[in-house]
């Protein structure tokens, strides 16, 4: 699995890193960071962290 952020529409809201924190979190600086080739047992919590990102800035891939 590929996990991409456009980090252009990104606002950091942070909702993804409440649904899978061990994939993506709010940096000290307040930005986004992520895993972008997480295991694929975490297939879930990056399919709910991209259902509740309010501006859809996550695509899943593969």
């Amino acid at each position: 699995m590929k996990v991409v952020v456009d980090l252009a529409v990104c606002q950091d809201h942070g909702q993804c890193a409440i649904a899978a924190p061990d994939v993506f979190r709010i940096n000290d600086d307040g930005k986004l960071e992520y895993d972008d080739a997480p295991p694929e047992e975490l297939r879930e919590d990056v399919e709910d962290a991209a259902d509740v990102c309010p501006v859809q800035a996550i695509l899943i891939e593969g």
